[in-house]
């Protein structure tokens, strides 16, 4: 399911215009954004849980070339599959 997708049955579940529901889910994807950019952990119960995680500089090596380059620190969003969610998924 992509973002429109998601607007759509948002759309089609609630009985409400396609615009409103845009406006919904951009809002809520914002708020999401917003605070994982602070640095803030944002949790759906039942999904799973999205956070920033922090990464040290690490020297690397360039699989063309074999030189060594630099790597340096970083920041990256992160999601963790929730509890539920990994359960269900794991029926096969």
């Amino acid at each position: 399911m992509n973002k429109s997708q998601l607007i759509e049955s948002l759309a089609n579940a609630e009985d409400l215009p396609l615009k409103k529901a845009e406006d919904i889910v951009n809002t809520v994807f914002s708020d999401m954004e917003k605070a994982i950019v602070r640095g803030e952990r944002v949790e759906i119960r039942g999904l799973g849980s999205f956070k920033v995680k922090n990464y040290e500089g690490y020297k690397g090596r360039n699989p063309k070339t074999g030189e060594i380059i630099e790597v340096s620190p970083k920041r990256l969003p992160f999601f963790k599959v929730g509890k539920e969610l990994k359960e269900r998924a794991d029926v096969y």
